[in-house]
């Protein structure tokens, strides 16, 4: 790979500042009814976090965890909540499995719209299932990504899932 060295760039790079959402949908997500949930794809609410489905998902089942506290930065994070995340992230990959039985998954953060955050203000975990052969030609020459199931059935999927496990989250 070539290298174009700028370092003139720096200046508009640092300085470049992205405007922030008036309002924050994960937020308003978990204030809103609880009798919304299911319209609002919120699958769980938990003491310190709550865990909404993707609306633009990658994948089938792509979920998002994250905490209740409005916090946008890992630094920032409290030590129950920091640990309350992870428990919920590994609860929710059993929930995927058992509703979905992915081959594996993506499990990432992203903090700050540069690193591909697209709600930057409000730090929260990506779990993305993979099957064998879920990547084809349409992404790299369609740029288009084909998602297999409504939003609204893949809700009752991993509804259903929780209901069969119990509902607990640690077990």
């Amino acid at each position: 790979m070539d290298k174009l060295w700028a370092p003139w760039r720096s200046v508009y790079v640092t300085s470049a500042a992205s405007e922030p959402d008036p309002e924050c949908i994960f937020c308003h997500k978990l204030n809103d009814d609880p009798a919304r949930d299911a319209e609002n794809l919120l699958i769980v609410r938990t003491e310190q976090c709550f865990v909404l489905m993707n609306l633009y998902p990658y994948n089938n089942g792509h979920l998002l965890v994250a905490p209740r506290r409005h916090v946008g930065d890992i630094e920032n994070l409290e030590g129950p909540e920091m640990l309350e995340l992870f428990e919920v992230t590994r609860w929710m990959v059993k929930i995927l499995r058992r509703a979905f039985n992915p081959d594996g998954f993506n499990i990432g953060i992203n903090v700050g719209r540069v690193a591909g955050a697209g709600i930057p203000g409000h730090f929260h975990i990506h779990i993305v299932p993979r099957w064998n052969g879920d990547t084809n030609f349409m992404p790299v020459l369609g740029d288009v990504k084909v998602i297999s199931e409504r939003l609204e059935a893949t809700y009752t999927k991993i509804q259903k899932a929780m209901e069969e496990e119990g509902g607990k989250q640690n077990e």
